[in-house]
């Protein structure tokens, strides 16, 4: 490597260029070019320096970004901060722009949306498959559990029976 801090400017300029990134993502790219150590921080320093490196901001717009489009909750939106290398403090000050009444919000809309093509099975397997989707975006299973009663209740959606299922006649399907 002729100039290690030059090939690292390089490396981090076209990777900022695609979408921001955390100081650590941009280390991770470096070390696994076999970029120096020394030249790699200098080069990280100074693009912090001038702003081009901002992991709080990062963090911001990434909580933001994922709360709005992909309906997560706080605690998945903090576990992809802490994949990508944002402090735990930092990643904590930005998860605390999403407050209860937006995640419940957030819960709701994610429901809704997917309740009616839910109808058509039981309550109980309808129920499974909500709690599933709200558990892998993060949401606690009180918060999950209550906000799936009400949309049932809401969609007046009986507890036992599958939707359609009662207009059919028994007999007719005996051998």
């Amino acid at each position: 490597m002729k100039d290690p801090e030059a090939v690292a400017r390089d490396l981090c300029l076209r990777a900022l260029t695609g979408s921001p990134k955390t100081r650590q993502q941009l280390a991770d790219l470096l070390d696994q070019r076999e970029v120096p150590e020394d030249a790699a921080e200098a080069v990280l320093d100074r693009l912090a320096e001038v702003g081009l490196i901002d992991d709080e901001a990062f963090a911001e717009a990434w909580v933001s970004s994922r709360q709005a489009g992909r309906g997560l909750a706080r605690r998945a939106l903090k576990a992809e901060l802490r994949a990508k290398g944002v402090d735990d403090e930092v990643a904590a000050t930005a998860v605390l722009a999403v407050d209860d009444d937006d995640e419940r919000e957030t819960a709701r809309r994610l429901v809704e949306r997917k309740l009616p093509s839910m109808l058509r099975l039981d309550r109980a397997t309808a129920t499974r498959r909500l709690m599933g989707m709200l558990a892998r975006k993060g949401y606690s299973g009180g918060l999950a559990a209550g906000v799936i009663r009400e949309a049932f209740d809401n969609a007046g959606a009986a507890d036992d029976a599958v939707a359609g299922f009662d207009e059919l006649d028994e007999d007719a399907l005996l051998p």
